[in-house]
């Protein structure tokens, strides 16, 4: 990921810190979430430092990274660091379920639902199913959160719950846009200088978030 942390950095431009955090399965659920929040405590105790504004905030990811940025916002808008904005690429928001038909449409891309249970069965802790501790769409109130720039692909098994999830946060009133790319698959938000459709999404997600209205 040092080729989009780079690229936002430079086409926001913004200040960006990328984040590491405990594996699964050596490290179950919710001990990612717990590093993302300390990852978030600091930047908010540390941005001014470096250059940044604390008042604007970001957290961010894609996949699985999508899945902790949302479990962050949602673990952090009680008692956490101020969010100025929420960036979901492809975001994980829920176990595999049928209602989610872009499984089975999409399962010739790379990324499978066979897969999807595999990683899930290794993340979750031993007998333990999945509820908005891991899965945001699960979570019964997404009012109060930042606002919001969600990416989907269209060939992408995730698709379906990332749109589940913006329209879930677009009831809460803190979708500030849904940005679903065609003619793509999961991954390729990693393509900008590859592929000019991941460029030009890197360009608008920085865009987006290079203009944030700063928290109080």
């Amino acid at each position: 990921h040092d080729n989009v942390c780079r690229f936002l950095a430079e086409m926001g431009p913004l200040l960006v810190v990328s984040v590491d955090y405990r594996l699964a399965p050596e490290a179950k659920a919710p001990r990612q979430v717990a590093d993302a929040l300390a990852a978030l405590e600091w930047a908010a105790a540390n941005a001014a430092a470096h250059g940044g504004d604390p008042a604007r905030l970001i957290v961010g990811g894609d996949s699985a990274g999508g899945n902790l940025a949302a479990l962050a916002a949602l673990a952090a808008r009680g008692s956490g660091p101020k969010l100025a904005g929420q960036l979901l690429v492809y975001p994980v928001t829920d176990y595999p379920a049928d209602a989610h038909a872009s499984y089975a449409e999409n399962a010739e891309f790379g990324l499978t639902r066979e897969g999807m249970e595999w990683f899930w069965a290794h993340w979750l802790a031993d007998g333990a199913g999945p509820d908005e501790t891991t899965a945001p769409l699960r979570a019964g109130d997404l009012s109060g959160l930042p606002p919001a720039y969600v990416v989907t692909s269209s060939h992408d098994v995730l698709r379906d719950e990332g749109k589940a999830y913006a329209g879930r946060l677009a009831e809460a009133g803190v979708l500030d846009a849904l940005d679903h790319v065609e003619g793509t698959i999961h991954g390729f938000f990693s393509m900008g200088g590859l592929a000019p459709v991941a460029t030009e999404t890197l360009k608008r997600a920085a865009g987006w978030a290079a203009n944030v209205k700063a928290v109080a």
